[in-house]
């Protein structure tokens, strides 16, 4: 381990790395760890965008709804016995659902 600070990445603004310089070990430790979750967020964001884009479906099934978006895929929920269609897609991070109808008996 050297004891001559690091040299900062050209990349890296001079005024990012005046105040970064002037942070106590623990302060960095935190910014550190905070820049990493935001940069594995944000490619995990534009992934999820491209990935979105790329997915875009021509045509809506005539029984979609108009607040149900076109990616959206049917799964069947068990509740209490009883087993429903509901519409499923991604939105971000979250899966969200739409009520579609109850499951016949005959399927």
């Amino acid at each position: 381990m050297s004891y001559e600070p690091p040299t900062p990445p050209a990349e890296l603004p001079t005024d990012i790395v005046n105040t970064l310089n002037g942070y106590s070990p623990d302060q960095l430790q935190h910014v550190a760890r905070y820049a990493e979750e935001l940069a594995e967020h944000k490619a995990r964001e534009a992934r999820l965008e491209e990935e979105s884009e790329d997915d875009e479906i021509d045509e809506r099934p005539d029984d979609l709804p108009d607040d149900v978006p076109s990616k959206a895929t049917i799964t069947i929920k068990d509740i209490n016995d009883n087993r429903y269609y509901y519409w499923q897609w991604r939105e971000g991070d979250r899966v969200k659902s739409k009520y579609k109808s109850p499951v016949s008996p005959d399927e």
